[in-house]
């Protein structure tokens, strides 16, 4: 069997920095590339190959897939919701131009597996927002979810007319302890474990009673991993899937953090990010993927509570 060498490109972002990681504990640090257009964060610094890169620099994305001999590309590298709505012009670009790129790269040397990221920001306001289907009215306000949904579009588009093996998930909120928020609209439920431990309190740009379906980095890597390893097969929809674990509101997490410090308060300020959430749905119907490929999260609210804390105090060294 033929040794896969992977290309991560954004790797320096919230998700790609633990996926880097996990691919290489997986495959081996010398056939997982990571690059960034910014220096290498300090988790990946000497745990294998870095370069810096440009996700928009085609020639120099192309060079290096020669050069290390690429035959998988993970493209991470994206403008998120809230930082897209201050320049839309500019995200729709970073967001579009980077995966046609990559989509005609995968063609040309017949790479043999590319993955791209979607989100729940392709969902919209006129979308069902409770269990929202795989299948159902996709009518995004932000550029960030146009761009997605146009991306799915396209990475079906290049399956069907080249045969190009491209996989996507429609991520929901991310959490995690060992890289920082990236600029989403769901990142208050990072933040909040940050400010509990710092200040014993937290101002959440959400209102209280905001559902959104979010997911632990842990199940999202895995989820990830597991959708890339798959048979080709069981790849029924080359559309990106929906893939949900838990939906909780700023008032649910805050209660959940009380049982580990009871003295943290929570105090709410919507901003602009609020109008973004109350366009996204409340809760992910993940059917679709769990039959087709078998997914299955492991983190509840509760479980994913204790652990963030568990290490945010350890790399704070709070006591």
């Amino acid at each position: 069997m033929k040794t896969e060498k992977i290309l991560i490109i954004g790797a320096c972002g919230q998700i790609g920095v633990e996926l880097v990681l996990a691919l290489r504990k997986l495959y081996g640090a010398a056939n997982v590339v990571a690059t960034d257009i910014r220096d290498e964060h300090p988790l990946l610094t000497g745990t294998g190959p870095y370069y810096t890169l440009n996700a928009m620099d085609a020639a120099g994305t192309h060079a290096l897939v020669k050069k290390e001999n690429i035959t998988q590309i993970y493209l991470l590298a994206a403008l998120l919701s809230a930082t897209g709505e201050k320049d839309p012009g500019r995200a729709w670009d970073i967001n579009m131009q980077s995966l046609i790129q990559v989509l005609d790269l995968g063609v040309q040397e017949k790479l043999t597996r590319i993955y791209w990221p979607s989100s729940i920001a392709v969902f919209g306001p006129t979308t069902p927002r409770d269990n929202t289907p795989q299948d159902t009215i996709v009518e995004p306000r932000t550029v960030y979810g146009i761009s997605k949904y146009a991306g799915e579009l396209w990475c079906q588009y290049y399956n069907q007319r080249w045969g190009l093996d491209v996989r996507s998930l429609r991520y929901p909120g991310l959490i995690s302890w060992k890289s920082e928020p990236g600029g989403g609209t769901t990142d208050y439920a990072v933040e909040i474990y940050h400010e509990a431990l710092k200040n014993n309190t937290y101002t959440s740009f959400l209102s209280e009673h905001t559902y959104l379906p979010m997911m632990y980095m842990d199940d999202a890597i895995r989820g990830t991993i597991e959708l890339m390893e798959a048979p080709a097969e069981q790849m029924k929809t080359r559309m990106a899937y929906n893939l949900a674990a838990m939906s909780f509101s700023p008032k649910e997490i805050a209660a959940e953090i009380t049982k580990h410090l009871p003295d943290f308060t929570i105090k709410y300020a919507p901003d602009f990010r609020q109008q973004i959430a109350d366009g996204w749905p409340k809760s992910i119907d993940d059917s679709t993927a769990r039959l087709h490929w078998g997914w299955q999260p492991e983190f509840t609210l509760g479980n994913m509570t204790t652990d963030m804390l568990k290490h945010l105090k350890e790399k704070m060294q709070v006591a």
